[in-house]
């Protein structure tokens, strides 16, 4: 089995694949350490450990440097935050993605909107763009933004909808995942994975529930997203912090 396919086994309905997203070669094998089964970058923390934003602001070049020295250290599969897919065009989409592949990498994550921007990509668009990416062979994690800024207040049944008519356009460009961030709402988020013909992936955050409440959802991936790097960062500003004030020994005990 390759390794793509080892990584597209690994996501079940029901028993969800948890992703806890690395920035850089050190944070993977620290991540494999622990008992990963695949390994995910997220593009905010490997772009801000670099001093850059996120957004593709990042160059491919660097990107697929990244990956392929992640890649070095480590049997697991590797997926890669491939953010909008780095091309204007499909063709050119297609050309990066490939070159993902051939650094190493077992799948990726792929936007439904363009860097910078907040409006989705009209659902055609989008999907000629997953479509070029996926003809690569990697599994391409299809992210759909319906969610994004929406408050769990203003939830609907149009929404929902409006997730699986991206579902279906992606699933039928040759997408293998659905990745909508931003939704903790369980009702919400076990319909969709109901209906939905591509395994869910959700972005894990404070109230989204533990990995049993979303699996009983019909999830099949749980990723981190930047939550680890930002994490990362805020213990180590505290620790410097501590040692600025006076303290000789600040590290907590393991």
């Amino acid at each position: 089995m390759s390794t793509i396919e080892a990584f597209r086994a690994l996501h079940v309905p029901g028993d969800p694949l948890m992703l806890f997203n690395i920035w850089d070669a050190g944070s993977a094998k620290a991540v494999a350490g622990a008992g990963a089964k695949a390994i995910a970058t997220g593009s905010y923390g490997v772009a801000e450990a670099q001093g850059f934003k996120d957004g593709e602001t990042f160059s491919i070049e660097d990107a697929l440097r990244n990956l392929e020295r992640i890649v070095s250290v480590t049997d697991l599969p590797v997926t890669l935050d491939f953010e909008s897919g780095y091309g204007e065009r499909p063709a050119q989409v297609a050309a990066s993605v490939q070159r993902a592949r051939d650094a190493g990498a077992a799948g990726i994550n792929m936007e439904d909107r363009m860097p910078g921007e907040t409006a989705l990509l009209p659902v055609a668009e989008a999907a000629e763009r997953i479509g070029a990416a996926a003809a690569s062979g990697l599994f391409v994690n299809a992210r759909c933004d319906v969610y994004r800024g929406i408050d769990p207040a203003d939830y609907s049944p149009a929404l929902i909808e409006a997730v699986l008519e991206r579902a279906e356009a992606y699933a039928k460009a040759g997408a293998s995942g659905l990745f909508v961030p931003f939704l903790g709402d369980h009702p919400t988020i076990k319909e969709i994975c109901k209906a939905s013909p591509l395994p869910v992936n959700i972005l894990w955050g404070k109230g989204r529930g533990t990995r049993a409440e979303l699996a009983a959802c019909g999830v099949a991936r749980i990723s981190y997203g930047h939550g680890p790097w930002a994490a990362a960062m805020d213990w180590l500003a505290g620790q410097a912090k501590a040692v600025f004030a006076g303290e000789v020994v600040p590290y907590a005990a393991n």
